[in-house]
């Protein structure tokens, strides 16, 4: 029986239709094993789904140490690795033949678009999640140096272009998913100059030609020959790529995410340019060359604004008035994102930690330089602004003036909006200050000569940046890690060291010789702080080019999954507006209510098992208390108060946007109860917007656990809702749960529902 009569007659795939059955026959994969051989590694990201053709495996924990468990038989005709792929968790056991073994390994994007249009294929496997799901809950693992079969989070060969199309230069990097490394790169300088060339590394070495007085037409025309050059190239055919990716400066409020090019997109990008002039437009001729070069190729445009774009108000807004913000788009954007999360992801895997669950502090030293709080994966403030200007001192910019400063010079010396923008942007920073250069090794080796200006420079330069530094520890409550990278991060210990000088009572403490000698390259981590630190300081080599690879390759795959969603306006997903309310442990029951308390019901809720109680408490701020907040039912391990951005205010805290039970790092209050008092010492959140789904639900979806997604609300004030998580477990009932303040904005009314719009975010590991 051939691989897709097999398919043909499991039952998985009943009704699939005939065509769909042998596109994705065709990509299916056939591997051999023999007793003992491992199928299917624990640690591994959650993105192999396969089924035992012939032969017999066992799923194990603990495989090869003392305490290996058996967990169950897989027979023949039975399907692995389904509950990783469902819950976006590393694999939680290893799976051995038991006999030869053959088994077919299904595609993960293919896969999860014929289960989803296909009613039949989606009742199979959510019973045979939910029951494996039930029997054994799957244990976070330490992710194994094992590395997955495909580089750049690709789950299937692909071949990509990274483009970065600046206003008189090119660069541009081939990777495929063979390597995190890129197999070619070139870089097309100086264009529309008689001194223009092109520069070009590929598999067989450098090479370079001269392009005198060539346009970008030209320059594009140039790197796409190179590439398919039949000696040095690395393509038989530009029609070979997969994906086209391209850095782009500005995104705005609507783009937070790598955004697979639309017409809508390109528009966007073209009405952005007001905001960056120098990039956006060539961004986005960039953009339209590659649509001429390689008609039909996806296109994905990588945001550098796009990393910062979950900020909180707080954050963002410039204290102008709000009409004029909200009419002009007027706000605190960020750059550098790109790095910014590159960086912080290398962190976590050098840390052994989610990224998910950590605090950084993120700084990119270059010519341009911006920090980064982070917090919990989401950037929660950036020095730089609603231009690349703001914040802190740089190589030619000058980085947070009194804005009073600006109006003195005009007014003064009569500065028009022009020479004003060359004077910040061109003349100021490093290169101002010390009346020599904008680059760092120049200005410590004047330094070092006695030059009192270079040495003012430096002095103003790290003393701006650990101004910031201790900001954003303030703002995050303290981190776990603290990065340098970019050129200077990267490359001058003294700045590292000055930055970091003075800062032990704060928790960071560097190692002197370790700083002096950390070398890194591209994705590498150097630990550079002394052992009694409480912050890891870490030296890590950015690489943006990789990031934009990446997310240009998830936002491909991300695609496949919107078009399921877009599809499904026959599945509205009632809204729920969870009021404030508190869940406690057993222990503050008692203390609340009284000894030996249980809590009573006074309604069911709409999911399963869950129920609001009579028992009510009061919370206790700094600034005042609200009474008649009710209990949830049943008890938690963890107490926990969920509130609304208003009520926050009116207690006097500022509590995080968190997923439930994330509580790590938030505020706490007092709890009042009719029988005594708790003081929480955390534990207040408010609610990050979720749905809850079945397997079933997530599989008609597409759909996995800890996805993130955007949600399409109709009505007197139709919206999108961003960031908005998704939640499967067996027991849950499809609902969409938002706040009353975010019901309010959306003037959602009793009954209302609402639909998926599009993917933001895939799971990770």
């Amino acid at each position: 029986m051939d691989t897709l009569e097999f398919l043909r007659a499991h039952p998985l795939l009943e009704g699939v239709p005939a065509e769909t059955l042998a596109a994705l026959a065709a990509k299916t994969e056939e591997m051999h094993y023999g007793p003992g051989e491992l199928i299917l590694r624990a640690g591994e990201p959650g993105v192999i789904f396969g089924i035992i053709r012939e032969g017999r495996a066992e799923a194990v924990k603990g495989y090869g140490t003392g305490q290996r468990k058996r967990l169950g038989i897989v027979e023949e005709g039975e399907c692995f690795g389904e509950i990783s792929l469902m819950t976006g968790e590393s694999t939680s056991a290893d799976v051995i033949a038991l006999t030869n073994v053959e088994a077919l390994l299904l595609p993960e994007e293919m896969f999860s678009r014929t289960v989803a249009t296909n009613r039949k294929s989606v009742q199979y496997l959510s019973r045979l999640i939910a029951r494996r799901l039930r029997a054994h809950a799957p244990e976070p693992v330490e992710p194994k140096a094992a590395r997955p079969t495909y580089a750049l989070g690709a789950t299937a060969p692909m071949r990509v272009l990274v483009v970065n199309c600046g206003s008189s230069s090119l660069k541009y990097n081939y990777f495929d998913t063979s390597s995190e490394e890129p197999l070619a790169r070139g870089l097309v300088e100086r264009i529309g100059t008689p001194e223009a060339r092109h520069v070009y590394n590929g598999p067989q070495g450098q090479c370079e030609e001269k392009l005198p007085n060539a346009d970008h037409g030209r320059a594009f025309d140039a790197a796409a020959a190179m590439l398919v050059d039949p000696k040095r190239g690395v393509l038989q055919s530009l029609k070979d790529l997969t994906v086209i990716g391209h850095r782009v400066v500005h995104g705005g409020g609507k783009l937070d995410a790598p955004t697979v090019v639309t017409a809508s997109t390109k528009e966007t990008i073209r009405t952005m340019a007001s905001l960056a002039p120098l990039h956006n437009p060539v961004n986005l001729l960039g953009i339209e060359l590659c649509e001429k070069l390689v008609p039909g190729i996806p296109q994905v445009a990588v945001f550098d604004t796009a990393f910062h774009q979950k900020m909180p108000p707080a954050a963002y807004l410039y204290a102008i008035p709000y009409q004029l913000a909200e009419k002009e788009g007027l706000r605190r954007y960020g750059f550098h994102g790109t790095s910014h999360e590159f960086v912080s992801r290398c962190a976590a895997r050098h840390l052994r930690r989610r990224f998910s669950e950590l605090k950084l502090i993120s700084c990119h030293l270059g010519n341009g330089v911006s920090m980064a709080a982070i917090e919990h994966g989401r950037s929660i403030d950036t020095s730089m602004g609603l231009t690349p200007l703001e914040g802190l001192v740089m190589g030619t910019r000058s980085g947070d003036v009194d804005p009073g400063l600006l109006l003195y010079l005009m007014r003064e010396h009569q500065l028009n909006a022009q020479q004003l923008d060359d004077l910040l942007n061109k003349e100021s920073g490093l290169k101002g200050l010390s009346g020599l250069s904008q680059d760092m090794r120049e200005l410590e080796t004047a330094a070092d000569s006695g030059n009192r200006n270079a040495l003012i420079a430096i002095q103003c330069f790290c003393y701006r940046a650990k101004k910031y530094l201790g900001a954003y520890l303030a703002a995050l409550g303290g981190a776990d890690a603290l990065i340098f990278t970019g050129g200077i991060g990267q490359g001058s210990p003294g700045t590292r060291a000055r930055i970091c000088q003075g800062l032990s009572q704060m928790g960071i403490l560097l190692d002197e010789e370790a700083n002096r000698n950390a070398r890194v390259g591209a994705g590498q981590v150097a630990e550079i702080s002394d052992p009694e630190s409480g912050v890891r300081v870490l030296v890590i080599g950015t690489d943006e080019e990789r990031m934009i690879a990446q997310q240009a390759v998830q936002a491909v795959r991300h695609a496949g999954v919107t078009m399921v969603l877009q599809q499904k306006t026959d599945r509205p997903i009632p809204i729920g507006v969870s009021a404030h309310h508190v869940h406690l442990t057993p222990d503050h029951v008692a203390a609340l209510f009284g000894t030996g308390h249980q809590l009573t019901r006074f309604a069911d809720l709409s999911q399963p098992g869950q129920y609001a109680c009579n028992e009510q408490v009061a919370l206790v701020g700094p600034k005042a208390r609200i009474e008649h907040i009710r209990v949830l039912g049943p008890v938690r391990k963890e107490s926990q108060v969920e509130i609304s951005r208003t009520e926050e205010f009116k207690l006097g805290i500022d509590a995080p946007i968190r997923a439930s039970g994330d509580l790590a790092g938030s505020p706490g209050l007092r709890l009042e109860g009719s029988a005594g008092s708790v003081q929480l010492d955390h534990g207040v959140i408010n609610a990050l917007r979720h749905i809850h789904m079945s397997p079933e639900d997530a599989l008609t979806f597409a759909l996995r656990d800890k996805d993130v997604v955007r949600v399409r609300i109709a009505g007197p004030r139709s919206l999108i809702f961003g960031d908005v998580l998704v939640r499967v477990h067996p027991e849950f009932r499809l609902e969409m749960h938002i706040d009353t303040d975010e019901a309010n904005a959306a003037e959602i009314s009793p009954g209302a529902v609402c639909y998926l719009d599009s993917i933001q975010e895939r799971a990770r590991v």
